[in-house]
């Protein structure tokens, strides 16, 4: 017995040693993580803490510690469910977070594959350049751009009158608010969200393809069975991340497309927040809304990863 102890216990001695030995050896990659590893800490961790200001009635001259618990300390949950507003506000972030997901993650998927397919590599880089470029654009001028192209005398007016519809003002209102906010979206992020996928696809072995074009096989049929195989995790792991981020809407976009007209169709939680926390100084209250927010994404992206794990084990996040 005492020598089956005695190697019960060497085990876990060796695997720690073991893992030191690990870190020595690789001390280079640890010294390159290093830096990422403490920005992350710091920035994110460590602010964790403010998330008790949620259940406290917040005094910036008190701080965190020194503010009283509210009583109950959920009330200010409350008070957000009972706002006449609030199913509304909740819709609006639904709506502008599931079309724009729906419309934003699938197009880089498309055109890395139709981008794949172009036999000319100058022309393909030509392409590939032209479609990064409006993702370094600011927000503020994209706002511009749609508020110029939506109003009467705007593009998108003189392309309406081209197939005989009649001039509106696209910025009244919140009947083309969508349109217009998802189809920038996707502009601005096609490109640049193919570009993962297209390093994903030029790790494809080309014998593949002379085999299928022995076999005969048309270009669906390729891309079907060769090219979408290959980016298919990638894919999945990007969609679990992206639906975590499906309520948190591009807020300073919304705030650049709101007017007195259609502020009240357009507000979300992201923007609810910052009118309530930043404008109007409810500290405690925005940050309870926002983490009601904050836990709801985080249910959704457990929730999306058991689901691709009880689909495709190899494609989930973990």
């Amino acid at each position: 017995m005492t020598g089956k102890k005695a190697k019960t216990a060497a085990v876990p001695a060796a695997n720690k040693q073991s893992l030191w030995t690990k870190i020595v050896r690789q001390r280079q990659l640890f010294l390159l993580a290093l830096p990422g590893v403490a920005l992350v800490f710091i920035f994110k961790y460590i602010p964790i803490y403010g998330i008790l200001i949620a259940f406290k009635d917040y005094r910036a001259s008190a701080g965190v510690w020194g503010s009283e618990w509210l009583d109950p300390f959920w009330q200010n949950f409350t008070r957000f469910f009972q706002n006449v507003n609030c199913g509304q506000i909740i819709w609006n972030t639904l709506k502008v977070g599931i079309l724009t997901l729906l419309f934003t993650f699938p197009t880089p998927i498309i055109f890395a594959l139709l981008l794949n397919e172009l036999k000319g590599n100058g022309y393909k880089r030509v392409v590939q350049t032209i479609s990064y470029i409006p993702h370094f654009i600011s927000v503020v001028v994209i706002c511009s751009m749609l508020n110029g192209f939506g109003s009467t005398t705007g593009l998108f007016n003189d392309i309406r009158e081209f197939f005989g519809l009649a001039r509106v003002d696209m910025n009244n209102g919140g009947t083309y608010f969508l349109l217009e906010f998802v189809g920038s979206a996707v502009w601005q992020g096609v490109g640049w969200g193919s570009i993962i996928y297209l390093a994903a696809l030029s790790n494809v072995d080309t014998t593949l393809y002379d085999v299928a074009n022995i076999d005969g096989a048309n270009r669906w049929q390729k891309i079907l069975n060769i090219a979408w195989p290959t980016i298919k995790p990638t894919a999945s792991i990007l969609l679990i991340m992206n639906v975590g981020t499906v309520l948190n809407s591009d807020y300073t976009k919304i705030l650049l497309m709101q007017n007195d007209t259609n502020r009240s169709q357009l507000d979300t939680i992201s923007t609810y927040v910052y009118q309530t926390g930043i404008v109007q100084g409810q500290f405690s209250y925005s940050t309870a809304v926002n983490l009601f927010l904050s836990v709801i994404c985080f249910i959704l992206v457990f929730g999306t990863n058991a689901i691709t794990r009880k689909l495709d084990p190899e494609n989930s996040l973990w």
